[in-house]
């Protein structure tokens, strides 16, 4: 197949998958829930659970397999963006005065489902029942344990926003503490995919000092660096959006080279981004969603194209039983007794425990990294991306049944104001 074939093909999926995503993503929206739960069903639509299913294979005839690799460039390059976004984003300032409840939320709601997951995974090796290349070693007892605890600080904010929480203690709390999990989720993914099958991957020692060294030289050395250049007197830099686009794609490239997925350096290059007293620059932010959140819904039909809902046992549909149940469970218990023991009352305490159980995009991202590094087969990830969708759905009905347990009215808001500074999911 020549390059012009290849492009139009190319072409005409991103425009399908930008239609089905935009309408799926406006009807989730209509019922309440973030947009990334609609573009998440767009993408498993669109693989083989549904629409290949029909006669004919339809997905094979419309993404064929000389376009997927390039469709999967483009979208890693979005999610690449989406990383930088989500760690220039983190404004931990909010800790300040809230700090004995947003550490021991950040730490339970982190630890025991952390803890809770590490133990199903111990349990799914002993049953070795499925074919990752590494589900007998300490990577897949990691991945498992980082699985089922991560928490989307993104869909977090967006719910946040939409409910009018803005600004509100519960707001400012779940936020930060969102913040600080994402951080430590990232760090505890990274040690997972040491000697895995992660592209050009090295000894365990030596990555760790590679990646010690270049977290080091990013905070101690680019961070400063970068401080002083855009904030000199007479700086040609008229925007630091280029800047930051500059900033991630580098981050990227440098742990992709140390045997990292490439986005550990989106994500650390987004914490040393310059911030002007202290705030993400709302241009800086506004634009890094925009260009990540247009490409974004690729990604989740790559991620659909690897699930088959339909090839689920009985025994698939019992442990996603067991994970939901249990990392379920262990993220709003934890949520609500570490809010309680930060001084909160039990409304607050519930509405953090819902808050931070959500997972969306950011855990379909880390699945992804854990397929590609053979962690997990085809037939777990189809479990916990299922587990992911889930737990996004559950977290508006939650607050919704929250504030009528207590009889509070809630205020909603449109989420994206045309003033916001960013619009991601």
């Amino acid at each position: 197949m020549n390059v012009e074939v290849v492009t139009a093909d190319v072409v005409g999926d991103i425009a399908l998958v930008l239609g089905a995503s935009i309408l799926l993503g406006a009807l989730a929206r209509r019922f309440g829930q973030p947009t990334v739960v609609g573009q998440i069903a767009a993408g498993i639509i669109l693989g083989p659970s549904l629409l290949g299913r029909l006669p004919g294979d339809p997905t094979d005839h419309l993404f064929k397999h000389e376009a997927v690799p390039f469709i999967s460039v483009i979208a890693q390059i979005a999610v690449v963006i989406f990383m930088f976004g989500v760690g220039y984003e983190i404004d931990l300032r909010s800790v300040r005065s809230r700090r004995r409840a947003v550490s021991l939320i950040s730490a339970g709601a982190i630890l025991i489902p952390l803890v809770l997951g590490s133990g199903i995974a111990l349990v799914v090796q002993h049953l070795a029942t499925f074919d990752g290349g590494h589900t007998d070693g300490r990577s897949f007892v990691l991945f498992f344990g980082v699985a089922t605890s991560i928490t989307a600080l993104p869909v977090l904010a967006a719910i946040v926003r939409e409910r009018g929480l803005a600004g509100s203690p519960v707001g400012n709390i779940a936020t930060a503490s969102a913040g600080l999990m994402d951080v430590s989720a990232w760090l505890i993914l990274a040690a997972a995919l040491i000697g895995t099958d992660a592209p050009m991957s090295r000894p365990w020692l030596e990555t760790v000092l590679l990646l010690t060294g270049f977290v080091a030289l990013m905070l101690l050395v680019i961070r400063p660096v970068l401080n002083w250049w855009v904030q000199r007197p007479g700086t040609v830099l008229s925007s630091e959006v280029p800047v930051a686009f500059v900033l991630a794609a580098a981050g990227a490239w440098a742990t992709a080279s140390l045997g990292l997925h490439p986005i550990f350096g989106a994500f650390v290059a987004g914490l040393v981004m310059p911030k002007p007293e202290g705030a993400p620059d709302a241009d800086v932010l506004r634009s890094m969603e925009q260009a990540g959140g247009l490409l974004l819904p690729l990604f989740f039909v790559v991620t659909g194209l690897t699930i088959n809902i339909g090839a689920m046992n009985g025994a698939d549909v019992a442990l996603l039983a067991v994970i939901l149940l249990f990392g379920t469970g262990g993220k709003i218990v934890a949520g609500y007794a570490m809010a309680r023991l930060g001084g909160l009352d039990t409304r607050q305490s519930a509405m953090i425990g819902a808050l931070v159980n959500t997972r969306g995009l950011t855990e379909l991202i880390a699945l992804n990294v854990g397929l590609s590094a053979g962690i997990i087969d085809e037939r777990l990830f189809t479990i916990l991306v299922l587990m992911a969708l889930i737990t996004t759905a559950m977290t508006g009905p939650l607050l919704i049944a929250i504030d009528r347990r207590y009889k509070v009215v809630p205020v909603l808001s449109d989420p994206y104001p045309a003033s916001a500074p960013g619009s991601r999911d």
